[in-house]
């Protein structure tokens, strides 16, 4: 079992930028398709991004494409999310996830289809 802990989260402003990061213990992180997910006040637990367990496949919500970026280093266990031109509407708690069981170039995009999650880092944007 994979154990997560992600990083990074913080007050900005709106315009600013912000990198996550999402280490994993206990298992090799290339085991695991990962992601990661974001629940806004309110709101039930969305997609944002999600990359394959050889790092060659993307994927993005249409509300962060072209704004953020997904990124890993298996060697270091480590998942980044990069997040440019914030908004306040994306105010969320951001989750790391992980799923297992999955093809190298195949990514994950639906939320309930992940097995493991961190304990989530707060992004707060004001405008």
């Amino acid at each position: 079992q994979v154990h997560l802990v992600e990083s990074g989260g913080g007050l900005v402003h709106a315009g600013d930028s912000l990198r996550l990061s999402c280490t994993a213990s206990g298992r090799p992180l290339s085991d695991y398709a990962m992601g990661w997910l974001r629940q806004g006040p309110g709101k039930e637990r969305e997609f944002v991004a999600a990359s394959s367990r050889n790092a060659e496949t993307t994927f993005y919500a249409d509300s962060v494409k072209g704004r953020f970026t997904i990124s890993r280093d298996n060697a270091q266990n480590t998942v980044y999310l990069q997040m440019d031109t914030l908004n306040p509407q994306d105010t969320a708690v951001y989750y790391c996830a992980a799923a297992p069981y999955i093809r190298d170039a195949a990514v994950v995009i639906y939320a309930a289809d992940y097995t493991y999650f961190g304990q989530g880092t707060q992004v707060t944007v004001s405008s």
